[in-house]
């Protein structure tokens, strides 16, 4: 029978194993599940150009593109990508929120967003986002604006907002003929007076031509009034239209293209400032109005990771966005998603040096990092556990030492030898830490087991440590893993024989004689 002593020891290792094996399962199930959720919508790849055919790193020619990656070895669907900022609104309250458009032809990045979805407080949340302007909210914001599934929300994209600002600066200038004069004046009379040949075949020289563009063009690329920003676009156009004639030394233009120039000279000339910063605020009408969507599921959002506050269709999220039908890159569904890595090398060699691939390790480099130290630490704090129970069981072997130093005289009167009372002491340790060790890998599976009930208890009288809204998860994910909790239980087992060792070596360097007398 163990003693009251040896059984506070075991009982000390037993739940040092235990919170050993609880804390690292948790631990490993909520790293799993997050990876999970993140790789239901998150691009295994991103793919994107380094040269963009658009401004603002828009791929306007994205299609080829998308169907030539998905070629490539391995990959399960090439679907566009777009992901940025908005300002939602409800009842007055807004807040910048991060939004990521879904192709909702992608059956895959779908089925991703329904797992997620909270359907125990939103049981009528669904995924079936549909072209409309629909979108699914994550459960932080549909808890800060007290929102939920049919609930109608106002997105007004930051994009929109420099529009209106760079219209709302250009009215503070004065028209082109004005703001720049000298300019204006030497490039409208170099296209007024320098035209050669009869008007059916009109032409510029070289000099002229070469004289006058650039001038126009430095004019066009500075923050002017939209009206006359297109007037001069007509101008550049008509002249990029020309044609080039080395034997004449000019440029050749149609009878057309020579009236559409000259119209739109006319009309600089006599822009009224007022009436076009009249037009210029009729028009931002439609670019600042608000989208109206409608709320049709609420996803159950971590704040262990960063996820998208919005998920809306891809056409609404190139609008939000103001791309039109552009998108920010390519988002690649592999078979294997753990894979991305040894695919992202070789797809680079592939696509070439224009290309570039980012993978979602790398996307979320931050927060996995975050989850090793997290990880480290707590081995590292933990094993501490199960150290100070070693040191405990030193102190009750030291205890019973001193109980038992007659005993011990009279093994050694006997003829016993050190190493023989060694080993007594030792397998008394090594008894207590094999049973520490396998009680507490028991007990830490049937904790892990029956966790969702312990923590419907703990909400029960009010504590819950594990809060839905942190993690993400009405009930802790966990996964265990069968080596780990072996190391860990041989961790014990080492460290209570090691503890056992130095009593043992001081109980065979006593003396008998004294031993016997209980001296």
């Amino acid at each position: 029978m163990l003693s009251s002593f040896s059984l506070i020891s075991l009982i000390g290792v037993m739940l040092g194993v235990l919170v050993l094996v609880v804390v690292m399962a948790v631990y490993s199930g909520l790293e799993r599940n997050v990876k999970d959720r993140l790789l239901g919508f998150t691009p295994h790849v991103l793919l994107s150009q380094q040269t963009v055919d658009g401004p603002d790193g828009r791929m306007t020619e994205w299609a080829d593109a998308a169907a030539h990656a998905k070629t490539l070895p391995h990959v399960e669907a090439a679907t566009a990508y777009v992901s940025d900022n908005v300002i939602i609104d409800v009842q007055s309250s807004q807040r910048p929120v991060l939004f990521r458009g879904i192709d909702t032809t992608d059956p895959t990045q779908i089925a991703g967003i329904t797992k997620m979805l909270d359907l125990a407080k939103f049981p009528t949340s669904t995924a079936d986002l549909g072209l409309d302007d629909r979108v699914v909210i994550s459960s932080i914001l549909a808890e800060q604006f007290q929102i939920g599934v049919g609930d109608q929300i106002r997105l007004y994209s930051t994009r929109n907002f420099e529009s209106v600002m760079r219209a709302y600066k250009a009215t503070e200038n004065p028209p082109v003929r004005t703001a720049f004069a000298d300019v204006w004046k030497n490039a409208s009379n170099l296209l007024r007076h320098g035209w050669q040949g009869d008007s059916a075949n009109p032409s510029l020289p070289f000099a002229a031509y070469r004289e006058a563009y650039p001038a126009l063009y430095s004019i066009y690329a500075e923050a002017i009034r939209e009206p006359e920003k297109k007037l001069l676009y007509g101008i550049l156009v008509a002249m990029d239209g020309s044609k080039k004639d080395d034997s004449a030394q000019v440029f050749r233009f149609t009878a057309d293209a020579k009236a559409v120039i000259e119209k739109s000279l006319t009309d600089l000339d006599t822009t009224d400032a007022e009436k076009m910063d009249a037009e210029t605020l009729k028009n931002l009408k439609t670019v600042i109005l608000p989208k109206e969507a409608q709320v049709i599921g609420v996803y159950q959002a971590s704040q262990m990771a960063v996820t998208p506050d919005l998920f809306v269709p891809l056409p609404l999220a190139q609008n939000l966005a103001g791309i039109g039908q552009s998108v920010q890159g390519i988002a690649l569904r592999l078979d294997n998603p753990y894979n991305a890595e040894a695919f992202a090398i070789e797809a680079r060699k592939t696509l070439g040096p224009e290309w570039s691939l980012v993978t979602w390790g790398q996307q979320y480099q931050t927060f996995f990092s975050l989850i090793e130290q997290q990880r480290g630490m707590m081995y590292f704090m933990l094993s501490f556990i199960i150290l100070i129970s070693a040191f405990s069981m030193m102190a009750v072997m030291f205890t019973v030492t001193i109980q038992k130093r007659r005993e011990i005289g009279v093994m050694k009167a006997l003829g016993a030898a050190p190493n023989q009372i060694v080993r007594v002491f030792l397998y008394q340790g090594m008894i207590l830490g094999t049973l520490g060790a396998v009680l507490g890998v028991g007990l830490g599976r049937v904790v892990i087991h029956f966790r969702g009930g312990i923590q419907a208890f703990l909400r029960g009288v009010g504590f819950d440590p594990f809060t839905s809204s942190f993690t993400g998860f009405n009930i802790l994910p966990a996964h265990n893993n069968p080596w780990e909790q072996a190391i860990f239980a041989l961790m014990a087992f080492v460290l209570c024989s090691l503890a056992a060792l130095v009593p043992a070596f001081f109980a065979a360097r006593s003396d008998a004689a004294k031993s016997l007398r209980n001296l």
